[in-house]
């Protein structure tokens, strides 16, 4: 048997054993053999913690019970449950999917490795947990934490993000793959890079693998992996117009895609001068007065946000054909309406 077969075995046992004692076994979408279920938690879980993802899993999972009731609900409604876990394009991904394996499939999710990944907003990484923890099917993972322990584990130099890098994580995650336990094996991984191989403050001394771990034999764990090279994030500004008229609100459609996308939203002014003359021309709305309102500071992956609320109060509408993508609506059913985090926030302090 080669040596790096000798090896990986020797992983892949340590790795296996650990987390029967010490991993993960209570989380909602354990125990099932559901593709629809499973798929649902790894689409969630793509970027956002599982403490954060749980509550948003069971409520999604209490309304949408399977592939077929997601397909037949309105985007509006999939949006609004998915409200405050951000990346939102996995929402509208997540529906499509779902209503291209209704029309396509029969409402069957699809088994083959190659079919998954070809689902809207699912891509090799997911593709794989979904078909291991589905079907039991021998393949390699590369989510965040996976990179950071193989990154350590083979002592994997540069930042994860560039493709020769990638390229060198995916090979030794291919070639540690075991020949039985791949279930205990995967989630394995998960649990380590989430509970001890951590960015910061590894706990080493507690890690299965420490004997084999490049980066602690050479006290190189502090830098695997390679952050993402210098470059500072952009910082934004925008001013939100909280239109009110007798204890409504005005809400406007974001457009299909960016940042937002699909969401009900306060309009946006920034760079408009003359904001009266806009909500007259925008909304058929005539000012009472501007109150400005505190700043709220919102970031995103790749650029920081702040948000500058301005409440309008309106003395009158002037008539006009309705303008499409836009509606009034009650103050608390704005509040539960399709909105984005920062947006829920502004309006729960009103």
């Amino acid at each position: 048997m080669p040596f790096y077969r000798i090896m990986s075995t020797r992983i892949a046992l340590k790795l296996i054993a650990w987390q029967k004692q010490h991993g993960r076994h209570d989380l909602p979408w354990q125990g099932t053999r559901d593709p629809y279920a499973i798929w649902l938690s790894e689409i969630m879980l793509q970027q956002t913690q599982v403490a954060t993802v749980i509550p948003y899993y069971n409520r999604f999972l209490a309304r949408f019970s399977d592939v077929a009731a997601l397909a037949a609900a309105p985007l509006d409604e999939v949006l609004q449950l998915w409200s405050g876990l951000g990346y939102y394009s996995r929402a509208r991904n997540l529906h499509k999917a779902a209503q291209v394996i209704v029309a396509a499939r029969a409402g069957r999710f699809p088994r083959r490795f190659e079919d998954v990944a070809a689902l809207p907003g699912v891509g090799r990484s997911t593709a794989a947990a979904i078909c291991v923890f589905s079907y039991g099917a021998r393949h390699a993972i590369l989510d965040g934490n996976v990179k950071r322990v193989l990154a350590r584990l083979r002592g994997i130099k540069g930042y994860p993000g560039d493709k020769k890098v990638a390229d060198l994580l995916w090979c030794q995650a291919e070639r540690l793959l075991p020949r039985r336990g791949i279930e205990p094996y995967t989630q394995g991984l998960m649990d380590l890079g989430a509970a001890v191989c951590t960015r910061g403050k590894p706990r080493c001394s507690s890690c299965p693998l420490r004997g084999e771990c490049v980066a602690l034999t050479h006290g190189w764990v502090a830098g695997l992996p390679a952050p993402r090279p210098g470059k500072k994030r952009p910082h934004r500004r925008t001013t939100m117009l909280l239109l009110t008229r007798a204890g409504e609100i005005l809400l406007e459609r974001r457009p299909p895609s960016g940042i937002w996308g699909g969401m009900w939203c306060l309009p946006e002014a920034s760079g408009t001068s003359d904001l009266a003359a806009y909500c007259l021309k925008r909304f058929g709305v005539r000012v009472l007065e501007f109150e400005p309102l505190p700043t709220l500071a919102h970031g995103f992956t790749h650029f920081s946000l702040d948000i500058r609320p301005l409440r309008v109060r309106v003395s009158a509408l002037v008539p006009q054909a309705a303008e499409p993508g836009v509606t009034w609506l009650p103050l608390e059913d704005a509040r539960g309406a399709a909105i984005p985090a920062p947006v829920r926030r502004i309006l729960a302090a009103l």
